[in-house]
């Protein structure tokens, strides 16, 4: 795919230079260069199987970027969406557990700005439906998880239960730490491929677990977002989503592994470190509140 489809792209201005770049689980990504400036290219088709289609993420790309959340989107195609290249440094793990403050400011205004800001038909995120989806492909699929489908599905059950009711905001749904962005001047969101409306508690989750925040941490991401310290119910419902993160994600490198073939990504290896994490948060989740 690469340099020659970049180069037939009719957003330059001149010639072009371009280098892969690191870091995509599911997409091809490029820097390119050209009279005008820096960019980044990211090739990436429709992913029923993962509910991810391009024309729906360059819509909240482009809400994202009117709200000053992401990057300017220059261009896009089918497959392919052309973004500023912003030079901000890509956050790890413990910048995200370092700065829980920071994420939960910006995770409030990011949820209540957003719904303002996306158009067209209102699209849904719900973990639990996902992770059902999820095991209904790897059953059909012959997958080597697919023995473990019914233990993840009666664990899932559990999790659900434990959840509170919360409005509905547009939340990220994907905030890996590699997906923060940092810059002197704020700090940014990138991809948007599996955003859309639901509650508030996935993203909080997931930036807590995916970040490996201890207690601590994740106590001062939650009473940043909501203004106050969470009532009981509502940290067991967290502590339950954090698990239900980590098993979406397990469960989203197992069907990567039936349809995609990123260069340098292991997906098997990838759903083993995020199964064992999940371990791990489910094991302090049962001491702290019994059996889901």
């Amino acid at each position: 795919m690469g340099i020659e489809r970049i180069q037939g792209l009719p957003c330059w201005l001149g010639a072009v230079t371009a280098e892969p770049m690191s870091g995509g689980l599911s997409n091809e990504i490029w820097k390119v260069t050209d009279g005008a400036g820096a960019h980044v290219v990211r090739f990436g088709a429709d992913y029923p199987f993962h509910h991810v289609f391009r024309d729906r993420e360059a819509m909240v790309a482009r809400a994202a970027a009117t709200l000053g959340f992401g990057p300017a989107v220059e261009w896009s195609g089918p497959g392919v969406m052309v973004t500023a290249y912003l030079g901000a440094r890509t956050w790890g793990a413990a910048d995200v557990a370092a700065n829980p403050q920071r994420v939960g400011a910006l995770l409030r205004e990011f949820h209540q700005r957003m719904k303002g800001e996306v158009e067209g038909a209102a699209f849904l995120f719900d973990v639990f439906h996902v992770i059902r989806d999820y095991g209904r492909t790897l059953a059909r699929a012959g997958s080597p998880f697919a023995g473990r489908v019914p233990g993840f599905l009666e664990l899932a059950e559990g999790l659900e239960g434990a959840q509170v009711p919360l409005p509905i905001i547009f939340g990220h749904h994907d905030l890996l730490p590699a997906n923060f962005l940092e810059d002197p001047d704020r700090l940014w969101l990138i991809d948007y491929e599996y955003a859309g409306f639901g509650t508030a508690m996935f993203d909080l989750a997931g930036a807590a677990s995916n970040a490996g925040m201890d207690q601590g941490a994740a106590g001062r991401l939650l009473a940043a977002y909501l203004g106050h310290a969470p009532d009981a119910a509502f940290l067991r419902a967290f502590a339950a989503m954090q698990v239900a993160s980590l098993l979406r994600e397990a469960m989203w490198a197992m069907v990567s592994d039936i349809y995609l073939a990123a260069p340098g990504v292991d997906y098997k290896a990838y759903a083993g470190d995020n199964l064992a994490r999940m371990e791990g948060e489910l094991a302090r989740f049962r001491a702290e509140y019994g059996m889901t």
